[in-house]
């Protein structure tokens, strides 16, 4: 138990822990290359492709590191650039098939771990406790 710790280190130790067990199983599943930093992208995009400016206000993340992040995973083999349909001087970072699988095995991981959160607290209880969390997320997005 982590006692009296504030919202702000209960978060971190949240999400670091999340992470971890996302990233872990999401190797195990294939995709090995992948790290946290990269859930600013893939977290955040869309099947039919999302442009960088999308991608940086989604995440919270300055476009710049979205840049570095999206051509780290077009090397890695999970994005491509392509142009917009609906801006041809616009470019949409689209899921390769690596990429949607990718997405297809992390949503299941965590569907998977949530699930594990509400057999630890209870399922009422776990959904009452994300609800909240949304609103007060909420708040800095």
């Amino acid at each position: 138990m982590l006692g009296m710790s504030d919202i702000g280190v209960l978060s971190a130790h949240l999400l670091s822990g999340f992470q971890k067990e996302l990233f872990t199983r999401l190797a195990e599943a294939g995709h090995e290359h992948l790290r946290p930093r990269h859930g600013a992208v893939m977290a955040y995009l869309a099947l039919d492709g999302s442009r960088a400016s999308e991608l940086s206000e989604r995440s919270g993340q300055h476009k710049q590191v979205i840049g570095t992040l999206i051509d780290e995973l077009e090397r890695l083999g999970y994005v491509a650039r392509q142009p917009d349909p609906a801006d041809r001087r616009a470019k949409l970072v689209v899921p390769t098939e690596m990429g949607r699988d990718q997405m297809v095995q992390a949503a299941r991981i965590v569907k998977d771990i949530e699930a594990g959160f509400a057999r630890q607290v209870g399922a009422e209880r776990f959904a009452a406790f994300k609800e909240v969390f949304g609103e007060i997320a909420a708040h800095y997005r």
